[in-house]
This record gives structure tokens, sequence and C-alpha cells, in this order.
């Protein structure tokens, strides 16, 4: 009776004329009577494309919020080795080094050379440039973010191998080639 209620409310606004309430009626008698089974297919699909969009764009967003953090986080590593490396490094010495399977070289000071011989000094990769840092703040870096440091010399791992054909044969430190 509800429903007699409902089209007769609509026929007296005009919203629907009698063959228009008729027909709907006829179509919602039908939908009950046969199960109307297209109709939840059609809704078990939409709630199952739903949920699979929203899995995919949760995906995304976390994608981005990860992408979004090491961008940060790489820019807070340029930003610390920009305000703590060693700015007085003109000297005479010339010292080499492999940068992705090329030689590089630097002039510094004898006493830098000696700190990055002994470890105590690294070298970074700063953008397009080096930068020159000390070893607790390359370390300290080197544990948030692998891939900055260029020469990293650490005198602890320079144990030699029990087969190691060349291990009477120590090279100095101070070997210029």
């Amino acid at each position: 009776m509800a429903k007699n209620a409902l089209q007769a409310q609509l026929l007296k606004a005009g919203l629907v004329d009698s063959k228009k309430a008729k027909k709907i009626s006829k179509q919602s008698e039908h939908a009950k009577r046969t199960g109307d089974v297209s109709n939840v297919e059609a809704k078990k699909a939409l709630a199952e494309a739903q949920a699979k969009k929203l899995e995919k764009d949760q995906k995304l967003n976390q994608e981005k919020q990860q992408l979004l953090e090491e961008k940060m986080l790489k820019a807070n590593i340029v930003q610390m080795i920009r305000q703590h490396q060693i700015t007085d490094t003109q000297g005479e010495v010339n010292y080499q080094f492999v940068d992705h399977a090329k030689v590089k070289k630097i002039f510094i000071t004898q006493k830098l050379y000696d700190q990055i011989v002994a470890g105590h000094v690294v070298i970074a990769r700063l953008e397009e440039s080096y930068a020159l840092l000390p070893r607790p703040l390359a370390d300290r870096i080197d544990t948030k973010l692998e891939g900055f440091m260029v020469v990293s010399n650490d005198t602890s791992d320079n144990e030699l191998a029990d087969d190691d054909p060349y291990a009477a044969y120590v090279i100095p430190d101070d070997l210029m080639w």
C-alpha cells in the first residue's frame, strides 16, 4: 500500500502520468518475481571494481609517499653534506680515486691527504662535485642512505686474506702514482 500511496503522490504532483506509474509498478513486480539476477550481478561487479580501484589507488599513494620520503631524505643528506663539509681543501697534493669506473682527481692539502689515507676523512659525492667529510658524519649519512660515499678508507677493513699471495708485500699509504 505504501507503494500505491507513493504512486498517488507522484500522480498528484504531476511528476508521472498514469501509464508511466503502471509501467514502473509492473517492472518492480517483475523484478521481485524473477529476483532480478542481472541487477545483483551488476552490483557485485561494481563492488569488485570499486574494491580493485581502491586497492590500486592505495598502492599508488603508497608508492608516491615512498618516493617523496626518499626525495626528502636525499635533500636532507645533501644539505647535511653542504653544511658540514671541510671547506679549506685547496692544496698542492693530487689525490686520485675511482668513481663510477672513472679515475677522478682532486687537489688537497697534505694534511687532508694523510687524513683520507688514514680513514679520518671521507670523500662524498655532492651532486656534480665532491665534498670532504669527517668520518663520524659520513658514517651517519651512510646508515641513512647509501650511495653518497665515494672514498672511505677504513683501516679496520684492511685485514688480509689468509690465501693472499701478496700478503708479504705491503703497499705504503703514501705511495704516489
